[in-house]
């Protein structure tokens, strides 16, 4: 049979057809399959309370929460972003429009090194450890410079202060004098003896928080502590061979506390570095020793072994912390090789 020859208005529908399909197919791909106008509401502001998927959870003026679609065109959503959607008519699902400018955005790399958002419009970082494991003030500063580089307001917030003991109080109650100097808030307190929470619920009235802090501090203990009904929060058994604990927390989320305040929980806020950053932003987010940076006797000064180094001589008469000194050294050390060829 020979094939049959189509003019060119057939061969357009053909082709606009099968074009057509593959645009469904990657609209769907894409969570874009969305609604039609007729089957949505009017649109209307709402703040992202969960993410999990190609969907998230909104919450509107109205504290009724919605599940929606978002366009395929949106920058990435996360927990926090302030949007604007659609309500379904009916049943089913919304769809998010647009997103609102953020206030701040805790950001991270992604296996392939691009930043990815984690959280938006976060106003307090609440950076917790413990007598165990053992802190380190080089670990803190990580987490100190990532809040100051984000525009986050940081508090510290030692955790199972009822084990502090004669072994580790001398190094517990230095590690706070370093930060109380520098102007740093510090809380004690304990998700097992409950002192100290009433202190910590001051802090979060009002704010919107994230909890952050290496694995086996205690972060969703606190939380559950802070809000008992938060129980489907799960909680790692801290290992009695290793000290370190294990965080089994899976869902991104947004969870109002009963005496105010909202707190951000992601797994993904407990895992961003500084390793894509350059040594100048590092030296940036740390606010003691930036502001003598420019005080050096040669403008393009490392700050390791030149003469006339602001930084070395403040360090030498006591100025600043010399320890602080040391970890910004040490952590430019596990900077990128093409984020330090930056500096």
């Amino acid at each position: 049979m020979t094939k049959r020859k189509l003019n060119r208005r057939q061969q357009w529908r053909i082709d606009k057809i099968q074009q057509e399909r593959v645009n469904r197919v990657q609209r769907k791909a894409a969570g874009d399959d969305l609604p039609g106008a007729s089957q949505l509401g009017s649109e209307q502001r709402g703040r992202v309370v969960t993410h999990f998927g190609q969907q998230v959870v909104v919450e509107n003026q109205n504290n009724e929460r919605i599940r929606c679609h978002f366009r395929a065109t949106l920058e990435q959503l996360v927990v926090g972003d302030r949007v604007i959607f659609q309500p379904p008519a009916s049943a089913g699902v919304g769809v998010v429009s647009a997103i609102e400018p953020r206030t701040t955005v805790l950001k991270r790399p992604d296996p392939y090194g691009n930043l990815k958002p984690v959280a938006a419009n976060i106003e307090q970082m609440l950076i917790t450890f413990a007598p165990l494991p053992t802190p380190s003030s080089q670990l803190l500063d990580r987490y100190l410079v990532a809040a100051e580089l984000s525009a986050i307001e940081p508090v510290l917030v030692l955790n199972k202060s009822d084990l502090i003991d004669d072994s580790n109080a001398e190094h517990v109650d230095a590690l706070q004098a370093l930060y109380l100097k520098l102007g740093y808030r510090c809380l004690r307190a304990s998700a097992t003896t409950n002192d100290g929470l009433d202190a910590l619920r001051t802090a979060l009235q009002g704010k919107t928080s994230v909890f952050v802090g290496q694995s086996g501090v205690g972060k969703s203990s606190l939380i559950n502590a802070l809000m008992p009904e938060a129980d489907a929060l799960a909680i790692g058994d801290l290992s009695t061979n290793s000290g370190l604990g294990q965080h089994t927390t899976v869902s991104s989320q947004l969870i109002a506390f009963p005496g105010g305040g909202e707190l951000i929980d992601s797994p993904g806020v407990r895992e961003f570095g500084l390793w894509h950053i350059g040594e100048e932003e590092l030296l940036s987010g740390y606010t003691d020793l930036a502001p003598l940076a420019g005080r050096c006797r040669f403008r393009n000064c490392s700050h390791r072994h030149e003469p006339g180094c602001a930084l070395t001589a403040a360090a030498e008469s006591g100025a600043i912390s010399s320890e602080r000194l040391e970890n910004f050294f040490k952590i430019a050390e596990t900077l990128d090789e093409e984020s330090r060829a930056r500096y």
